[in-house]
């Protein structure tokens, strides 16, 4: 590419950015802070290299953490003229290469791949012969126990080992050490016998088979020689022992996180890999990202005092336009919070705020459920993002198996449209009504689509197997409930975040062994919601108001 090329790429960077881009031999490390524009610079960064022809782009393996993460890369990265990167997070990039080398290394049919633990637990727990003692209706504690295993096997912590290991960690889980022992290895025994995978094991054989196999090794050496890693700060030791087998001996390595914004512990993430990062590569170049372009500087001074009374992470320094003031409302109960929330959504959006610009942020799904009660009696409409994938509810999963029967023979005379909308009615009275809804807003968003062509019921279900293969799920101009661990990575104009009350906001189970290893996580969990919010910050409280708030001088 032209030298003119290249300049143009970097002229859209500030400085700081600018540095990250012209760093383009490894190993490099960058430390960003919320809202600072990671993406933009490590997406220049990668573009400049190619357009100065020191990366070979069809040799760059670009890791993310999520597939809504991945999918805004790859976009980036097009649009600067560099379509050939590979753009994945951990888990696809590995998967593809296991599934590909499978044959030649393992021999016979790939196991099928779990993508929800659920029902492998609730076999688990029988053959445990728990049930009388473990609620296999339960979500919370499916997901409680997912969880658990997930910690488990990116910590290459084994069955055996578990009760051992659990002794050493700083979080402990909310659930019966002895009783998760004995699902833990049912569920693995249930997995081999119905020879089945999760992500977990797609990461440990494809680790394994590079490591082994000299000739994996060498062809996925020379496949990628050039990486970077997004949300460093959240890399477990299993993912990190991935990374190893890939880099191999080379340096090309560009990591990026924020120490700060660390809070998957309880799933095994940790951030020694990024602040050791200049102990295994003592050359490596450090930049810092600090000025932050996305909240006011009122809600950034409001999160630097969150980091400073802990002495963790940097501070940032805030650009935009001054706006208000974070404010903090007290409340007698959660019902009362809930509603005075739900009423000043209401106003915002009768004033003209974008209802899709409005999140409510909560500590635990719990909290959560209970406000989707509350807005559907209000009939304020909304989505739920949480940790759980949006195509394996079942709800959904159920209404694209009526979608596919319905589209093999259509209906004569009646549009696709009014068709969908039939097939949709059964899931619409629901308590989770959100996720169809979306589906529904997705199809209308596609027939006033000129590019979306023949307008029926297969074109719109080939558009929903591509989102799930790519895990992109529909969105909705609604307002969005979220989990602090579920809003990592999004921002919204006007925040709401509810139940910063001392035993929720730090949760109880980690604040009161006084592990101090658990209340930074808290903290920093507390920074994330803080640095969700562009231009307003609301935040409530019921009870006694969480020593977060106190700390910073808010109560």
């Amino acid at each position: 590419m032209s030298d003119l090329r290249a300049e143009e790429i970097l002229q859209s960077l500030d400085n700081e950015q600018r540095a990250v881009a012209l760093a383009t031999r490894g190993p490099v490390c960058v430390i960003a802070g919320a809202g600072t524009g990671k993406t933009r610079a490590i997406t220049h960064r990668i573009a400049y290299a190619a357009a100065i022809n020191v990366m070979d782009p069809h040799k760059v393996l670009a890791l993310t953490f999520t597939a809504r993460a991945a999918g805004e890369m790859r976009m980036r990265l097009r649009s600067l003229g560099v379509p050939a990167v590979s753009a994945r997070t951990i888990h696809a990039a590995a998967l593809k290469q296991l599934t590909f080398f499978w044959p030649q290394v393992f021999g016979g049919r790939t196991p099928d791949l779990i993508t929800s633990k659920t029902s492998f637990i609730t076999e688990a727990i029988k053959r445990a012969e728990l049930t009388g003692e473990l609620s296999i209706t339960s979500r919370d504690l499916m997901r409680d126990i997912a969880s658990e295993i997930e910690w488990a096997k990116v910590s290459e912590v084994a069955p055996v080992d578990y009760l051992t290991e659990l002794g050493k960690r700083t979080v402990k889980p909310r659930l019966n050490a002895e009783q998760m022992a004995k699902v833990y290895t049912a569920y693995e025994s249930v997995k081999h016998q119905e020879r089945a995978m999760d992500f977990e094991d797609v990461l440990l054989l494809t680790t394994a088979m590079i490591e082994q196999e000299r000739q994996v090794r060498e062809r996925v050496q020379d496949q990628y020689r050039y990486f970077t890693v997004d949300e460093y700060q959240d890399i477990s030791p299993l993912q990190q022992r991935l990374i190893n087998a890939w880099l191999g001996s080379r340096q090309e390595i560009c990591v990026v996180g924020d120490p700060a914004q660390t809070i998957y512990s309880f799933a095994g993430a940790t951030p020694i890999f990024l602040n050791s990062f200049t102990q295994r590569f003592p050359e490596a170049e450090v930049i810092r990202l600090t000025t932050g372009y996305r909240s006011t500087p009122e809600i950034t001074f409001m999160a630097n005092a969150v980091l400073r009374k802990a002495q963790m992470g940097q501070e940032l320094v805030a650009l935009n336009d001054h706006g208000e003031k974070p404010s903090v409302d007290a409340y007698s109960d959660e019902s009362s919070e809930i509603a005075g929330i739900i009423s000043s959504i209401t106003q915002l959006i009768s004033q003209g705020t974008a209802p899709q610009e409005i999140a409510v942020l909560a500590r635990t799904n719990g909290q959560l459920n209970s406000v989707e009660r509350a807005m559907n009696a209000a009939k304020v409409p909304y989505q739920v993002r949480n940790s759980e994938r949006f195509f394996d509810r079942p709800d959904v999963r159920e209404f694209l198996k009526i979608v596919r029967s319905a589209s093999v023979i259509p209906v004569e005379g009646v549009s696709w449209l009014d068709e969908l909308r039939t097939l949709a009615q059964p899931f619409l009275t629901g308590a989770h009504i959100d996720g169809i809804a979306a589906l529904l807003h997705l199809a209308r968003e596609l027939d006033a689509d000129n590019g979306f062509s023949p307008k029926n019921l297969r074109t719109y279900l080939r558009e929903l197997e591509d989102r799930v293969q790519q895990n992109n799920p529909p969105t909705m101009p609604v307002t969005t409930l979220a989990t602090l661990h579920a809003a990592k990575g999004l921002e919204w104009e006007r925040v709401f975040l509810m139940g910063v009350s001392e035993g929720l906001l730090p949760l109880d189970n980690n604040s009161t062994t006084g592990d101090q290893a658990s209340i930074d996580e808290e903290r920093r969990l507390f920074y994330v919601g803080i640095t969700r919010a562009k231009v307003d910050l609301h935040m409530s409280y019921r009870g006694k108001p969480s020593r977060f708030l106190e700390e910073a001088g808010l109560v």
